[in-house]
């Protein structure tokens, strides 16, 4: 065996061993759940509901669990560092920036602020950008057009800077990328391929290209954007939230996917030979939701990938890749409605000829990550129910001429509520003193402001997770029940909304909130006060979604220091050439000083 098959060979068992130790301690932990719940469940007899009801809470536990575990590894893997070339890259490379109705000028700030940094690094001049339109607004159209030009002469990027819109857009995203991959693709050795709101350091860049052409059999190298640019409160906490957990939590994916990593449809740089080769595809049969061209097709061409042997691995450790992301729940729903409905179209390629079994795994993960809320929502419900189907209690078993009383099982219930509470709250605890001892929280605004940071983020997202599983069980009913959702524009405001606004959209939470609290009070009165940590949110859902989609309450939080990212507090040059760029002002290069904003 030679030293590089030695290598990998090694390199596979380490992976499998990872990923066998996190399912068992995955079950362990699950089976303990289901038990201290059965043990609840039978202290007043035992039912078909209940059968139900802890078969529910079995594959919630399991999700959770599973997430825990993923966020363990991510603290006790530490990942090789990639191979890398010395020299300057011999391959081309097209920078991909798809869009579709969107706001041109901070569309093409990006690509200024890009094209800027990547001139002041060696290589940067064999990198092109291409702008592939999928816009069906003619004023969008003529906007971007009208932006290109000006970028071309300002840039003075002839030759460097392309643009083209097509129609009809066939295939939207992915569509767009299999068009260019066909007309273009074979100028190029490499495609980085973008979002609209995609922005990266030419580094960074710069570094993705090296470790590709160091390693032939790589055909997908996915870096992990941080969350910039949003000023809402929501925003904010997403934000911090992106900073000081994902790396982590991403060690964690990447440890157990090892080469057969994810895709999440952007700032990732492409193989464009491999992607060429194992790429295409085909609509699904049947009509939408179900059928038609995939939605989430990133999943399916990394899986496709994998699939003819090429390498595709995630690198938590690129630094300087980021993206902009919904700034209120309603946006933030808006655009998971359509990821649910893309992931739920999975269902039908789980079985294709060839994949691995942890390709099917990851699809079977991205399945789930949106049936787990109609399965949590159902739990309570029929949790609610349950007192109304259990039988009588029985006093007289026929062994004893003595009455034995049913008793509460009311140390063990609140035992699973601690233990469940433990595997939400650890791993954020665990990351956030993590970070103190290895002297980064300084990057999040210093210990105690990050601390209270996480407290709040941790008490806000709490109070909001009643409401993003109501809305992801609306997305899987109505795709369930056959609404396709299309390919809605995303929105890239300020994420202001209305209190009017935010009670359109959730007044049927709040409904639902007052109505199971209601019910609860008439027939199952013991489990009110249980009931009342995510009622409540939900009837508090339009204040809630309204409050944290003020900017006037994020910008005051930036000033007391809390929710602070890297950016923040060290600055990032390509962001700040972004920023300029956005305002109309002169910017020089990467390589330009410039200065830190640090919180005072």
């Amino acid at each position: 065996m030679s030293g590089g098959s030695g290598s990998a060979f090694r390199a596979g068992i380490g992976v499998q061993s990872r990923r066998l130790g996190a399912l068992v301690l995955t079950l362990i932990l699950t089976i303990g759940a289901v038990s201290m719940f059965g043990t609840i469940a039978q202290s007043d007899g035992y039912d078909w509901l209940d059968v139900v009801r802890v078969s529910l809470i079995a594959i919630s536990a399991f999700w959770l669990a599973w997430g825990t575990c993923t966020a363990l590894l991510g603290v006790l893997f530490t990942p090789d560092t990639p191979a890398s070339i010395s020299g300057l890259p011999q391959g081309r490379t097209a920078i991909l920036v798809p869009v579709y109705n969107e706001s041109c000028g901070p569309v093409f700030a990006r690509i200024e602020a890009m094209y800027r940094s990547l001139q002041a690094e060696p290589g940067g001049h064999a990198i092109d950008f291409h702008v592939l339109s999928d816009s069906t607004r003619a004023d969008a159209v003529e906007a971007e057009k009208a932006a290109y030009r000006a970028a071309l002469l300002k840039l003075e990027a002839g030759g460097c800077l392309y643009y083209r819109h097509r129609s009809p857009n066939v295939g939207r995203k992915a569509g767009n990328i299999a068009d260019f991959v066909r007309t273009s693709g074979g100028a190029y050795a490499y495609m980085l391929v973008l979002d609209a709101d995609s922005l990266m350091r030419g580094k960074t860049i710069m570094e993705m290209v090296r470790r590709m052409e160091a390693e032939p059999r790589l055909g997908l190298l996915q870096s992990l954007p941080q969350t910039i640019g949003l000023k809402t409160l929501f925003g904010r906490m997403l934000q911090y939230s992106s900073g000081i957990y994902a790396p982590t939590f991403t060690r964690g994916v990447a440890a157990l996917q090892g080469d057969a990593g994810p895709f999440w449809g952007h700032n990732a740089l492409i193989r464009v030979a491999a992607f060429a080769g194992s790429c295409g595809m085909a609509p699904l049969t049947g009509k939408p939701p179900f059928g038609g061209h995939i939605l989430s097709h990133d999943t399916v061409e990394a899986a496709l990938l994998a699939r003819d042997g090429w390498i595709v691995r995630l690198d938590p450790g690129l630094e300087g890749s980021y993206e902009e992301a919904p700034p209120n729940m309603i946006e933030f729903a808006k655009r998971d409605r359509r990821w649910c409905q893309g992931n739920l179209q999975h269902a039908k390629i789980l079985l294709a000829p060839r994949f691995s079994l942890w390709n099917r795994t990851n699809i079977i993960q991205g399945i789930f990550s949106y049936l787990s809320s109609p399965v949590w929502l159902f739990f309570l419900v029929s949790s609610l129910a349950a007192p109304l189907v259990a039988p009588p209690p029985v006093y007289f078993d026929g062994h004893s001429p003595f009455p034995v009383f049913p008793h509460p099982e009311t140390t063990t219930a609140l035992a699973l509520l601690f233990g469940v509470g433990a595997l939400l709250i650890l791993p954020k605890l665990t990351l956030l003193v993590r970070a103190i001892l290895r002297r980064e929280a300084w990057r999040y605004g210093g210990t105690v402001r990050a601390s209270i940071s996480s407290f709040l983020e941790l008490l806000v997202t709490s109070m909001l997770a009643p409401i993003h599983m109501m809305f992801q069980t609306r997305s899987v009913m109505q795709i369930v029940f056959g609404a396709d959702s299309g390919w809605p524009a995303a929105s890239r405001d300020d994420g202001t909304i209305s209190f009017w606004e935010s009670l359109s959209a959730s007044w049927w939470m709040s409904v639902t909130g007052v109505s199971g609290l209601f019910f609860a009070h008439l027939f199952a009165p013991e489990l009110w006060y249980w009931l009342l940590p995510v009622a409540l949110p939900l009837v508090i859902a339009p204040v809630m979604i309204y409050v944290t989609a003020s900017v006037w309450v994020g910008n005051l939080c930036h000033r007391l220091g809390l929710f602070l990212i890297p950016s923040d507090v060290e600055g990032d040059p390509v962001i700040e050439m972004m920023e300029a760029a956005e305002e109309g002002r002169e910017i020089g290069t990467a390589a330009a000083p410039f200065t830190a904003r640090g919180v005072a």
